[in-house]
C-alpha cells in the first residue's frame, strides 16, 4: 500500500474538470467529478444544526439514493441560510448536469463553499455546468484543476491517493478536499471528494467512511468554528473488478486503511493550511486508558487558543498544554504526565511526571520553528492513543477573517 500521486481522477473511471466561471472575481469557481459507470455513494455531513441547502440535498442523494455518478461542486457562495430558493438552485443544478450526463438529477451531488446568506448566481452556475461537461478528463491535470476550483481562502490545492491490492486486483482511492478557515469539524468551511475503484457495497463503504472521518476530519481544527457546509463524500465505482466487500473481515480492513491514508493526508493538509497560519500543530495522547479519553485530551489542546499562540510565537510555554488537557473534561494525573516537543529539529522531553525537566529553551525554539511541529503527551494510564491536528494562531488569521466579505 503506498501513496501515489493524483486526487479523484486516479481512480479507474473517474474524469474531472475544473474552471472559472464567473462566481469569483479572477479565481476558479466551479469544479465537477464524473464516473464512467454508476457509482455506490457514502457521505458525512455536517453537525451544525444550520445546514446548507447542498448539505440536504446530499443527504437525500446519499441515504436515498442506490446509486450517484457526478458531483458538481462551487466556491463563492456558500448557499447556506438561503432558504427554498437555495433548495431550488440545488435542484436545476443538478438536473441541468444530468440532462447533460443523460442520468438521474437523484444521481448528482452538489456542493458549495463561500460566503453564507447570499444566493447562487445560478445562470452562472448552470452555464459553468455546461461549460464542465466537454472539459471533463481522466487526466492529472484535470484532477487539479478541479481541487483548484472548490478553494477559498486556501493557499494551497489539496489532493491524496493511494494504491494497494484486493484479491490481486490494484485498487486505488484519491481524493480532494478544501478547508483552511471556520474548520472544526463534527461529522471548515471544509469538502471532501474521494473516489475509488473498489466494489464494495452501499452499506460497507458508509461503513468506512463513518468510521474513518472520525480518525481523521473530525481530528482537525483550525479556530472551532464548525460549517454550515462540512461535506466529506465518497464513490465507488467497482471498476477495480475486486470481489465485492459485503462485509466487514480482511478485504474491509484493508480499504479503510487506504481511505484512512487518503484522509488523513487530506485533513493534515487542511490542519496545515489554516488561515494565517505558519505550522502545522500535531498533538498526540498516549498511555491513555481509552481512546475516547485520548481524543478528548488532543483535540482540547489543539483547539487551546493560548497554546495556538504560543506555537505561532515558537515558545515552549508547556503550562498552556497542560492546561488546556485540564479543563478537557477527561481525568488523568498530571503528577504522572510526560511530555515532549519534536520536529524536524529533534526531540525534546519538556516535562516529566508533570514538572519541568530543566530543558534548554533554546533547542525548544528550534525545534518549534520547524513547519511541522508536534506535542506528545504520555499520560502513562493505558495503551490507548490518539492523535490531533491544529495550527498556529497568527496575526494574519484576524486580518483575514475581518474582511472576508470584500
Amino acid at each position: 500500500m503506498q501513496m501515489t500521486e493524483g486526487g479523484v481522477t486516479a481512480a479507474k473511471g473517474f474524469v474531472a474538470a475544473g474552471i472559472y466561471a464567473g462566481i469569483k472575481k479572477d479565481k476558479k469557481d466551479m469544479a465537477m467529478i464524473y464516473s464512467k459507470v454508476p457509482c455506490v455513494a457514502a457521505g458525512t455531513f455536517t453537525t451544525n444544526i444550520v445546514k446548507a441547502a447542498p448539505v440536504k440535498w446530499d443527504q437525500d442523494v446519499v441515504y436515498h439514493s442506490e446509486k450517484a455518478q457526478a458531483v458538481v461542486a462551487n466556491s463563492g457562495v456558500a448557499n447556506a441560510c438561503t432558504g427554498e430558493e437555495g433548495m431550488r438552485y440545488c435542484r436545476e443544478t443538478a438536473r441541468t448536469a444530468a440532462e447533460l450526463l443523460n442520468i438521474s438529477e437523484k444521481e448528482v451531488l452538489v456542493a458549495s463553499t463561500g460566503v453564507i446568506g447570499r444566493q447562487l448566481p445560478i445562470d452562472i452556475i448552470k452555464e459553468g455546468v455546461v461549460s464542465m461537461v466537454p472539459l471533463l478528463s481522466e487526466s492529472k491535470e484535470a484532477g487539479i484543476l478541479a481541487a483548484e476550483s472548490i478553494m477559498t481562502t486556501d493557499t494551497i490545492r489539496k489532493e491524496a491517493a493511494v494504491t494497494f491490492e484486493l484479491g490481486g486486483r490494484t485498487v486505488t482511492v484519491g481524493g480532494m478536499s478544501k478547508g483552511s478557515g471556520m474548520i472544526h469539524p463534527n461529522m471548515c468551511t471544509m469538502l471532501s471528494f474521494v473516489t475509488t475503484d473498489a466494489a464494495i457495497s452501499k452499506e460497507m463503504l458508509q461503513k468506512a467512511q463513518s468510521a474513518s472521518v472520525k480518525d481523521t476530519y473530525n481530528m482537525i481544527s483550525v479556530d472551532g468554528d464548525t460549517s454550515t457546509n462540512d461535506t466529506a463524500l465518497i464513490l465507488a465505482n467497482g471498476l477495480a473488478g475486486n470481489d465485492e466487500i459485503t462485509e466487514e473481515g480482511e478485504d474491509f480492513d484493508t480499504f479503510l486503511k487506504a481511505l484512512n491514508m487518503v484522509n488523513t493526508a487530506l485533513a493534515k493538509k487542511m490542519a496545515g493550511d489554516g488561515e494565517g497560519a505558519t505550522a502545522l500543530f500535531e498533538v498526540k495522547v498516549i498511555g491513555a486508558e481509552s481512546k475516547e479519553q485520548a481524543v478528548t485530551l488532543s483535540k482540547s489542546v489543539i483547539t487551546s487558543n493560548l497554546t495556538k499562540a504560543a506555537i505561532f510565537g515558537h515558545d515552549a510555554n508547556w503550562g498552556r498544554i497542560l492546561c488546556a488537557m485540564g479543563y478537557s473534561g477527561a481525568e488523568f494525573d498530571p503528577e504522572k504526565v510526560d511530555l515532549y516537543f519534536e520536529s524536524a529539529a529533534g526531540k525534546l522531553k519538556i516535562i516529566e511526571n508533570g514538572v519541568s525537566t530543566g530543558y534548554s529553551e533554546e533547542l525548544a525554539t528550534k525545534i518549534l520553528s520547524e513547519k511541522e511541529v508536534t506535542a506528545i503527551a504520555d499520560i502513562k494510564m493505558g495503551d490507548a492513543c490518539a492523535t490531533a491536528w491544529g495550527c498556529d494562531l497568527t496575526f494574519d488569521y484576524v486580518k483575514i477573517n475581518a474582511d472576508y466579505r470584500s
